[in-house]
């Protein structure tokens, strides 16, 4: 059951959010501008698959977890807050917060441009603003997009395959062109 002091700053969340609710053609709001005092935890995390949970439950209604996701912000320190004008609470994220769901192409070599589709509906061109970086884990490979801020998006195997099939060899490595840009994948 959750602590009622959490409930209470999770209503005052909300309230918040709702009120600056619009369209969503306006794009996410200015959380970088705003320094409101830290609040503490309130249980809020999210899993390596994208899933939501606040204190322990999954968070299941999409529009919920969309709104949060727009007033998310990863801070210098390292660590990820939900963030409004007055509250700033911590988000215990375990690898990247959003995950990049789907990936389309428009054109291709080096005029095309790689779209990112993330769960919570952000799109994403891969360019110089928003890089495409892949690190090894366990000789395995993990490719992150930068959505905004400091905030990333781990890109799932099935649009990670579509960039290999797209891919071409330069160097002894695989990589692809996006924004002018060639971004590398690994090798081959």
């Amino acid at each position: 059951m959750a602590d009622p002091e959490n409930t209470s700053s999770l209503e005052q969340l909300l309230a918040a959010l709702k009120s600056q609710a619009g369209s969503s053609d306006r794009g996410p709001p200015p959380v970088d501008q705003w320094n409101p005092a830290h609040c503490g935890d309130i249980g809020m995390e999210i899993l390596t698959d994208g899933t939501w949970k606040h204190a322990g439950a999954r968070i299941t209604r999409e529009s919920l977890v969309r709104l949060f996701a727009t007033i998310l912000r990863k801070d210098a320190d390292g660590e990820t807050y939900l963030v409004t004008p007055g509250e700033k609470i911590i988000v215990r994220v375990e690898d990247a917060p959003f995950v990049a769901v789907r990936v389309d192409r428009v054109g291709e070599g080096r005029e095309q441009t790689i779209v990112f589709t993330t769960n919570v509906g952000d799109i994403v061109q891969v360019s110089a603003a928003h890089p495409l970086r892949v690190e090894m884990r366990e000789d395995e490979p993990r490719p992150y997009v930068l959505v905004r801020g400091r905030l990333e998006a781990r890109i799932l195997r099935a649009p990670f395959y579509e960039l290999v099939e797209w891919s071409e060899a330069r160097d002894g490595k695989l990589g692809v062109w996006s924004g002018g840009v060639w971004w590398e994948l690994g090798t081959q």
